[in-house]
C-alpha cells in the first residue's frame, strides 16, 4: 500500500530540486536516506525530511514494513514566483524571481 507526504512553498528552485530527487527515484528508504545524508545540495536537506515524513505515514497508517519501503513516485512541482525587484543604473528596475517548490514523495512496499 503506497503512502505519500508533499512539502508545499519550499523556497528553493524546482530545477536545482530535481536533480537531488532524480538521485533517489526507485531506490530503497535506507539507500535513498543514505544518498540524501551525503549529498552537498541544500535541497537534500529539505527532500530528507519529505522522505522520511512518507515513511512515517506509511508506518502509522497502513502499518507496513519500514524495511521493505522503496521510493516508488518523487517529484517536484512548480510553486508560486516571488516577484522582486532590483535596482539598476539609470534608475532602471530588473526583476528577480524567487521560485518556490512543491516536493512530492511516493513510497511504497517491495514486492516478496
Amino acid at each position: 500500500m503506497e503512502s505519500r507526504a508533499v512539502t508545499r512553498y519550499v523556497r528553493i528552485s524546482p530545477r536545482k530540486a530535481r536533480l537531488v530527487v532524480d538521485m533517489i527515484r526507485g531506490q530503497r528508504v535506507e539507500q535513498a536516506l543514505g544518498i540524501l545524508e551525503f549529498t552537498s545540495r541544500r535541497a537534500a536537506r529539505l527532500i530528507a525530511k519529505t522522505v522520511k515524513s512518507a515513511v512515517a505515514n506509511a508506518e502509522s497508517n497502513q502499518n507496513v514494513d519500514v524495511d521493505r519501503l522503496y521510493v516508488k513516485r518523487a517529484y517536484v512541482d512548480e510553486g508560486p514566483t516571488l516577484k522582486r525587484f532590483m535596482p539598476r543604473a539609470h534608475g532602471r528596475a530588473t526583476p528577480i524571481l524567487k521560485r518556490t517548490s512543491h516536493v512530492t514523495i511516493v513510497v511504497d512496499e517491495k514486492g516478496q
